[in-house]
């Protein structure tokens, strides 16, 4: 039996110390450092917790518990220690995702308490890029304007449903998920070609630092499927990302999605890491 340390909760004191720990590994660690960097550490403004492990001044791992529980650098230890506080708590959050090593052993404390699971993705390669793609991009894929905001929904809901398997409408009526859809759009971080009042092609970046951010949402219209929108809408979508949000351009998919994996390839990604998301 492991001895473990207690986590606790961190707070806006805590900010400097947690920023240096999470660019250790910008790309795997760039969800929460984006928004913890947005938002600092207060819970009201940070929609959730971050649970250290380690005293002041030496805080060895992490995680965000929020609408996700995110493990950052957490080893054995760090893990148990988060894993005892989220069983206190009781199951908060939709998922839990990060490195294959820190969630498969969170979710081994967890499931006796949280299970069974929705759905499990045991492996999902984190992918990066920090050149230019060699492949040509698609001119007409922009950035998405407000007023397009209900032409791009109905293409959310529809890749949120195929890549989640529920809809993002349920519980709420889907006001959440509006709103993110809306703020990624104001904030120019929303991309799509829009075709006669159709998307064809979408993908947002999600969550930015300044040494890295994260593509999420990428979808073709399944009558489009096969014709290369693909590889020339993420080619301009990353062509964007490098120039105006960060040098190194990375996102996750499922091991099972070949189709999408190579897309990514072609568009000069490269594996770096291994996530894997439990989802309730």
């Amino acid at each position: 039996m492991l001895r473990t340390s207690a986590s606790r909760v961190l707070d806006d004191s805590d900010r400097d110390e947690v920023l240096a720990l999470l660019d250790t590994d910008p790309v795997a660690n760039v969800f929460v450092a984006s928004r913890v960097r947005s938002v600092g550490l207060n819970p009201a403004r940070l929609g959730g917790q971050m649970w250290g492990y380690g005293p002041r001044g030496s805080i060895a791992a992490l995680c965000y518990a929020g609408a996700n529980l995110v493990p950052v650098g957490a080893g054995p230890e760090a893990v148990h220690a988060f894993a005892d506080r989220a069983r206190k708590q009781g199951r908060r959050c939709s998922s839990i995702v990060g490195p294959v090593d820190a969630v498969s052993l969170l979710w081994e404390r967890l499931e006796p308490h949280w299970g069974p699971a929705r759905a499990i993705r045991w492996a999902q390669p984190v992918m990066a890029t920090s050149r230019r793609p060699a492949v040509l991009s698609d001119p007409q894929v922009r950035r998405v304007r407000p007023d397009e905001f209900d032409t791009l929904l109905p293409a959310c809901v529809a890749m949120f449903t195929e890549e989640v398997g529920i809809s993002p409408n349920l519980g709420d009526g889907g006001a959440l998920y509006r709103t993110r859809v809306a703020e990624l759009i104001r904030i120019g971080r929303s991309y799509a070609r829009i075709e006669n009042g159709r998307v064809a092609f979408k993908a947002e970046i999600g969550a930015v630092t300044p040494q890295a951010c994260q593509i999420q949402g990428v979808w073709v219209h399944p009558e489009l499927r096969g014709r290369g929108y693909a590889v020339s809408g993420m080619a301009a979508v990353v062509e964007a990302s490098l120039a105006c949000f960060a040098p190194v351009v990375s996102l996750y998919v499922n091991d099972f999605n070949h189709a999408a994996r190579a897309v990514y390839r072609k568009v000069g990604f490269r594996e770096v890491d291994t996530f894997m998301s439990v989802l309730f």
